[in-house]
């Protein structure tokens, strides 16, 4: 069943309306500033033609004075120059910060993204939003995104309407003359007044017509953005995503397959949305058209009949045929916009519905360093947790401690929750039940930056920018040249970097350079890992640290480690048990439980055990 979706109020639309400019105007004060300008000026330049030409066709028309007519004739030219040099200057300054209105948008939703909870950010309703948003912005420049176009011609319209009432004011005060028979009728205020309705109503129908035709593209908005989706993923992510490469090219009739795009595909023929271009959407704005130049025939009527009765001279008619057909277009730019901004509303709530996520977990204010000099004990204490959204525990009732200078091995099977037991001690999750103790007290008291900051973490799917080696490393742009080197060596990265044609100035990958280098997978999980060292902090959590690595390249890895990490602690998730005999503690995990914990020595002894089982399982491969 289609979600009905809730009707639009004026007081809602303005609320979301005058909210979203509030954004604008924060990340980017100097473009509301250069539309608004460059909207006045451009909207005020045609009227000031149109009344010195009509100036200069009265005095054609009349006395001819060839000094009066070289005075309009030079103002004419002159003012029109002045004008196109400065709305072209204008017109620059705006355009400069429109060529970057999606990036401007793009950072208001990076910003929260980067301050939201990391629970929110890998929370699939997030993702779904983010999506939406993108969609919306990219198949009509919905959101956000409408609200600078619509300013502009908000603006434009208002200084076009107030030009065009002072120029057409005295069409509807100058009266026929009374030799004029049957047409002294247009003096009558109430022919006047229904002159002035006539033409108020067709200006009005016009752009409701059109706003009625643009509802469609809410009204098919879910499905448009799935179909976006899909034809961006199709042409855009699969061709374009390096990691995906190989795998569209083994499997390229599967994975490219039109089906989903020809059921959902918004641009072609058969799609809701072009059935309704070809029905009632064009049908509307078909209607609209013709309402347009209804108008036109009442204002050229009007004007001429009022001429013919002496009300005005022959440059008067270019005044007013011009102005009262430039305000009749301003009245329906306004009233379209305002039906614009009226259907932009559903997709502000959507941008809103983000933006408003707030951050569940507790942000405490305790400093990190002062209850102990670089000694740190963590202790889980009756955790349990599970993801949102889901009913099975990914860990349960888990209780444990581990301090610094010690090497912790997380060993167990896909989904026994080892992945799931780093993320809370990282403190990207908190746990649904039971605490997480830092030196004895639980970590949602402690200043939540100053504790992320104790840990390096190399996660299995970690990622690599197309930037510079050495800021790869740092994770900064700023970077300790000497360290970042060293941490690289230490990391077994030192036979590639060698032979690097700008050492750590050699940009990773060619996004953003030609001369870019690529690299292996072991490659970058070596980089990886100097980035860990390169934090220095005092617990060092690797997820998987050698699964793109060789057997040679993984003992000298693990050889070194403790030359790496010297006094710091070491938390090791592996599927490749040999990396246990390098730790002097060994924690098993089964079904989001802690089964077994010691040496690998007491471990391997408990032929019952789940330990004994895995390691039995690889080392079958090594034995005769």
């Amino acid at each position: 069943m289609t979600k009905r979706k809730t009707p639009v109020s004026f007081k809602e639309m303005m609320q979301l309306t005058l909210r979203g400019f509030r954004i604008w105007w924060k990340e980017n004060p100097e473009l509301i500033l250069s539309v608004l300008i460059c909207g006045v000026v451009s909207a005020l330049t045609p009227y000031a033609d149109i009344w010195l030409l009509a100036r200069l066709i009265d005095e054609i028309a009349g006395e001819r004075d060839p000094q009066v007519l070289t005075t309009f004739i030079l103002a004419l030219m002159s003012l029109g120059a002045v004008l196109s040099l400065l709305c072209a200057g204008l017109s620059r300054w705006k355009n400069v910060h429109l060529a970057c209105l999606w990036h401007t948008q793009n950072k208001v939703f990076i910003k929260k993204l980067l301050s939201m909870d990391f629970a929110d950010i890998d929370d699939g309703h997030v993702q779904e939003l983010r999506s939406r948003i993108w969609q919306n912005t990219d198949s009509g420049g919905w959101g956000l995104y409408k609200l600078i176009y619509s300013f502009d011609a908000i603006v434009r319209s208002i200084m076009s309407i107030i030009s065009a009432i002072l120029l057409t004011a005295s069409l509807f005060i100058l009266p026929v003359k009374a030799s004029s028979k049957g047409l002294t009728i247009l003096n009558h205020p109430i022919f006047i007044l229904l002159i002035i309705g006539v033409m108020f109503g067709v200006t009005l129908a016009a752009p409701l017509l059109s706003v009625k035709a643009g509802s469609y593209w809410v009204k098919y908005a879910d499905e448009n953005k799935l179909g976006n989706r899909l034809f961006g993923f199709w042409l855009g992510n699969l061709g374009n995503d390096r990691s995906k490469a190989l795998d569209v090219r083994i499997y390229r009739q599967d994975i490219l397959s039109r089906n989903y795009l020809k059921k959902y595909n918004p641009f072609i023929p058969s799609s809701k949305l072009a059935k309704a271009a070809r029905g009632p959407m064009g049908g509307y704005h078909a209607l609209s058209g013709a309402v347009s130049q209804i108008f036109v025939g009442v204002a050229y009527i009007f004007v001429t009949l009022k001429a013919l009765g002496g009300a005005f001279g022959v440059g008067s008619i270019v005044q007013y045929v011009g102005a009262i057909i430039a305000l009749s277009g301003s009245l329906s730019m306004l009233i379209e916009t305002l039906g614009e901004l009226r259907n932009n509303t559903p997709f502000l709530r959507t941008v809103f519905a983000f933006l408003d996520m707030p951050n569940k977990m507790e942000q405490g204010d305790m400093a990190v360093g002062q209850n102990s000099d670089k000694e740190y004990e963590i202790e889980f204490r009756n955790v349990s947790f599970k993801y949102p959204g889901q009913k099975n525990y990914a860990l349960r009732n888990v209780s444990m401690t581990f301090h610094t200078g010690q090497r912790l091995a997380v060993v167990g099977m896909n989904g026994s929750g080892k992945t799931t037991f780093i993320k809370l001690l990282c403190r990207l999750y908190d746990p649904t039940e039971g605490e997480i103790l830092l030196n004895g007290i639980d970590i949602r008291k402690y200043a939540y930056h100053e504790y992320m900051h104790l840990f390096s973490v190399v996660f299995q799917d970690f990622k690599l920018f197309s930037f510079e080696l050495g800021q790869n490393v740092a994770g900064s742009r700023n970077v300790d040249l000497d360290k970042a080197d060293q941490c690289l060596r230490d990391a077994g990265f030192e036979i590639r970097f060698d032979k690097l044609p700008h050492g750590l100035f050699t940009a990773i990958y060619k996004d953003f350079d030609e001369k870019g280098v690529t690299i292996s997978g072991g490659e970058a999980q070596k980089i990886a890992l100097a980035r860990a060292l390169y934090k220095d902090a005092p617990f060092i959590i690797l997820d998987e640290p050698t699964a793109a690595l060789d057997p040679i390249a993984e003992f000298e890895v693990y050889s070194r480690m403790n030359q790496m990490i010297e006094q710091k602690s070491a938390v090791f998730i592996s599927h490749r048990l040999s990396s246990c005999r390098f730790c002097d503690d060994i924690a098993v995990f089964h079904q989001g439980r802690l089964i077994q914990r010691g040496s690998h020595d007491v471990l391997v002894s408990d032929k019952s055990g789940m330990y004994y089982r895995l390691w039995s399982a690889q080392a079958q491969y090594y034995e005769k």
